[in-house]
């Protein structure tokens, strides 16, 4: 995985292992687990998921998140600390996300390590999502085999797949000018983390968010970081919207 700044992505991180524990009284909330690396709290997604939820009267929705640098779900087993925020149990979604995975052994390592999550998600009454990612952007024809392994992971566990990287393609291909990668070509733009927000949020509820005004969700901090014009959130937002429709009737 390309690198972030150390001292940052480490700071992201511990940050990250803080944020909420859930307990019995959070019971009618819709909690979700996030377990990823960078490419899940590059621009806070968890906090950009709750400002989306938010802004489309879904207040009852919060997320924790386990996410370390350069860490797949392997690593995140073998880690132990995603397992220990796992089974304190209250969750009604979880999460799990690692790199690219289009090559053959990335994907067999998704499959292997979602089979081995999948009952201790299964145990707390959970239901089961992959957040699949893209592949760097000097490899755009890596886009639909990095949708393939994501995909195969949630349906060898029947589980989802949101497939973010999907939607930017679709996107990219109406506008190839978007900034959905961030600087470095790999790690996301803020606005390639609203699209995965808006699909996470879909597959969470059920139904699609209410698209980014100007006005009322510029309250949202995480909100306010995406820069784009309302032409190209909008093809963001559409994008999203058809992926999660086709990848429902799949």
């Amino acid at each position: 995985m390309l690198p972030f700044s150390a001292r940052v992505a480490a700071a992201l991180a511990i940050a990250a292992l803080l944020q909420i524990h859930p307990t019995a009284q959070d019971s009618a909330r819709t909690r979700v687990l996030i377990i990823g690396n960078s490419l899940t709290f590059a621009n806070n997604l968890p906090s950009m998921l709750e400002a989306v939820a938010r802004a489309s009267g879904a207040r009852a929705l919060e997320c924790g998140v386990v996410a370390l640098p350069d860490f797949g779900l392997q690593e995140h087993w073998e880690d132990g600390r995603a397992l220990r925020m796992l089974r304190r149990g209250g969750w009604t979604h979880v999460v799990l996300q690692q790199g690219p995975t289009s090559l053959p052994e990335s994907r067999r390592i998704l499959l292997d390590y979602t089979r081995r999550f999948a009952p201790e998600i299964r145990a707390i009454g959970a239901s089961i999502l992959l957040y699949g990612v893209w592949p760097t952007a000097d490899r755009p024809p890596a886009f639909d085999a990095v949708a393939a392994s994501y995909a195969a992971a949630a349906d060898d566990v029947g589980g989802t797949a949101v497939l973010v990287g999907g939607a930017w393609k679709q996107a990219l291909r109406e506008d190839p000018s978007m900034a959905l990668y961030g600087p470095d070509g790999f790690h996301p733009s803020a606005l390639g983390t609203y699209a995965a927000a808006v699909m996470l949020f879909e597959a969470i509820t059920g139904r699609p968010p209410a698209p980014l005004p100007a006005a009322a969700n510029r309250r949202e901090p995480a909100l306010r970081a995406i820069i784009a014009t309302p032409a190209q959130i909008a093809i963001v937002e559409k994008a999203a919207s058809a992926v999660s429709r086709m990848n429902r009737r799949r």
